[in-house]
């Protein structure tokens, strides 16, 4: 009885952080270069073996007189595959064909990021809203003197007179997977390294890659299993009251 309530009590806090994942995808559909999240969940005895590992490395047999059904988060993994373009016709947009990112100088660091709706500070630097200046192939920021621009498929800046002003650093890494990322979007890792295959798209921009029908299908089922195991969670309260009441005259 009491196995039971700890297994529904895992499955909402699972649901719980599903739900979570679903609503930030869908409030971030319509931001430029994001990616989607993904929660997945183990059973607890999984997790444990898959953490701690065997001392002897042979295969394990599961002990058929106790099985855990208890949900613990397994991972939240982040889908990096290639969006659709959109054309915005604005001058500091930038969209990336194939692998890399944008370099990104925040005050924590450089971070990089796929979203390239760019601005002008107030020094003339290239920058992603407020959250820092973007790099060029040697690592530096890039300052222009206008936004009247002249861009190739190599990502490399002319005004329109045909003067070289800077060129964009495309960043690639060995392991997408292996990239954290911050709150504000943007993601951190080492080992980057220069893209010099990537297409630049000017005026362009790549958008979001979630998919909304699967996100309003998936916020759906986790909405009911969630319903679900409260519902049987109260049935559950009820009956160990019950029995605690009932044992009390005895």
């Amino acid at each position: 009885m009491i196995k039971g309530f700890y297994n529904l009590t895992s499955g909402m806090l699972s649901q719980g952080r599903r739900l979570d994942v679903v609503a930030n995808n869908m409030t971030n559909i319509s931001t430029a270069g994001y990616k989607a999240e993904h929660y997945t969940d183990r059973t607890f005895d999984e997790v444990m073996v898959t953490r701690i590992g065997n001392k002897i490395k042979t295969p394990y047999e599961t002990l058929e007189t106790y099985q855990s059904h208890i949900l613990a988060p397994d991972e939240l993994y982040t889908d990096f595959s290639q969006s659709s373009f959109e054309e915005t016709n604005l001058p500091l947009d930038f969209a990336i064909q194939g692998e890399g990112f944008f370099a990104i100088e925040t005050v924590d660091g450089v971070a990089y990021t796929r979203a390239g709706s760019f601005t002008l500070d107030n020094e003339g630097y290239l920058c992603l809203s407020e959250l820092g200046r973007v790099l060029d192939r040697e690592g530096n920021p890039i300052q222009l003197p206008t936004d009247k621009l002249e861009v190739d498929k190599q990502g490399n800046i002319s005004s329109k007179t045909g003067d070289y002003l800077a060129s964009l650093g495309v960043y690639m890494f060995e392991d997408n997977n292996a990239l954290e990322r911050t709150p504000y979007g943007l993601f951190t890792g080492d080992g980057a390294q220069l893209n010099e295959e990537a297409v630049i798209h000017h005026k362009w921009v790549e958008r979001s890659n979630v998919n909304m029908v699967k996100e309003m299908v998936s916020m759906m089922s986790t909405q009911r299993a969630l319903q679900s195991a409260a519902q049987m969670s109260k049935i559950y309260d009820q009956v160990i009251t019950r029995i605690v009441s009932e044992i009390g005259r005895l």
